[in-house]
């Protein structure tokens, strides 16, 4: 039996049932280990030879259309074998260990997989003893997990009177119901229109902000990354293109500036900006982008530009995006 914690997120609606999410594993293990990880279907190599070490909070997974992003939550379910190298979920081999992975994670596929004349709270006890619960523990988790997402007034509904985003939501219920210590959600935002994506992302930042459970969050939307995750992976033909930490990326004191420039200083300038340690590349328009080092301020431009008769007619000041780091990734 999975204990529940009693402190954690506010619930969705009107019952005061805490959501039913497991503690999970201290912060600085890997949740999700991929070890030279190869998947292959026929003479298709979808994933090919995957490293990398994940320990994030909320996990952002990344990538155009065949990417291989669903491949690779499939194969940590063990519904595909690999080839070659092999993943691990909080130290679990998912090819030799794969009951004991599947007990740790809870998923929510991107298609519908519901059972036909079945209420919504009938589906989440089944998905609950599927997963190992006692068929009484099962039912009052089933209802937790309704009135927690927000769907306790419609859980004795048939599913298929439901709109299509309380489907998602009950689709988000039947994830935690268990107690998982890892959620998989693949694209758990496509296709919502905007007042349910927002309550589908509140959802997903409050379990992140428990520390009940661990998210690995598959999308093809930036923002919903941005505004979820703390890594990132991003996959680009079945390799993986680019692992960042989104956290360490907004700490960075690195800033990127775009500068508009009117004068004939302009070459003394990027010089003197050149030997401070700054990095510039010139842009259309007599723009130039640059990264300032530490130690170098906007005051700094100013005094250089003035001190050669040169105008800032415009100065653009930002950290680096995800939006960034993605096209960096897709070699754009």
């Amino acid at each position: 039996m999975i204990d529940h914690n009693p402190a954690g997120p506010e619930p969705i609606g009107e019952s005061a049932a805490e959501v039913p999410v497991a503690p999970s594993p201290a912060s600085e293990n890997a949740v999700i280990e991929l070890d030279g990880l190869t998947v292959r279907f026929g003479k298709a190599t979808i994933l090919d030879r995957l490293e990398a070490r994940l320990s994030g909070r909320a996990i952002g997974l990344l990538g155009p259309n065949g990417a291989g992003k669903t491949t690779l939550l499939h194969t940590l379910l063990g519904f595909h074998d690999a080839r070659s190298g092999t993943a691990r979920v909080l130290g679990h081999d998912v090819r030799r260990e794969r009951r004991a992975v599947r007990r740790e994670i809870g998923y929510m596929p991107e298609r519908e997989s519901f059972v036909a004349g079945m209420s919504g709270v009938r589906f989440v006890q089944m998905m609950a003893e599927l997963s190992g619960l006692p068929a009484a523990e099962a039912l009052e988790r089933a209802h937790q997990s309704l009135f927690y997402v927000g769907l306790g007034e419609a859980r004795y509904r048939n599913i298929e009177t439901y709109s299509f985003g309380m489907k998602q939501l009950v689709k988000f219920a039947q994830a935690i119901v268990h107690g998982p210590r890892v959620l998989l959600l693949d694209e758990p935002t496509n296709g919502l229109d905007p007042p349910a994506r927002s309550r589908m992302l509140r959802l997903i930042r409050e379990v992140r902000d428990s520390g009940r459970a661990h998210i690995l969050l598959s999308s093809h939307l930036l923002r919903d990354v941005e505004e979820c995750c703390e890594e990132v992976l991003i996959l680009r033909d079945g390799r993986i293109s680019a692992h960042s930490d989104l956290a360490a990326e907004r700490r960075t004191h690195h800033k990127f500036l775009v500068l508009e420039l009117r004068g004939d200083g302009e070459a003394s300038f990027i010089e003197a900006l050149t030997e401070l340690g700054a990095e510039c590349a010139e842009a259309p328009g007599r723009r130039w982008k640059m990264v300032l080092p530490e130690g170098v301020g906007v005051a700094d431009l100013y005094r250089l530009a003035s001190e050669r008769s040169l105008q800032i007619r415009r100065l653009d000041y930002k950290r680096d995006s995800l939006e960034e780091i993605f096209l960096q990734a897709m070699g754009a």
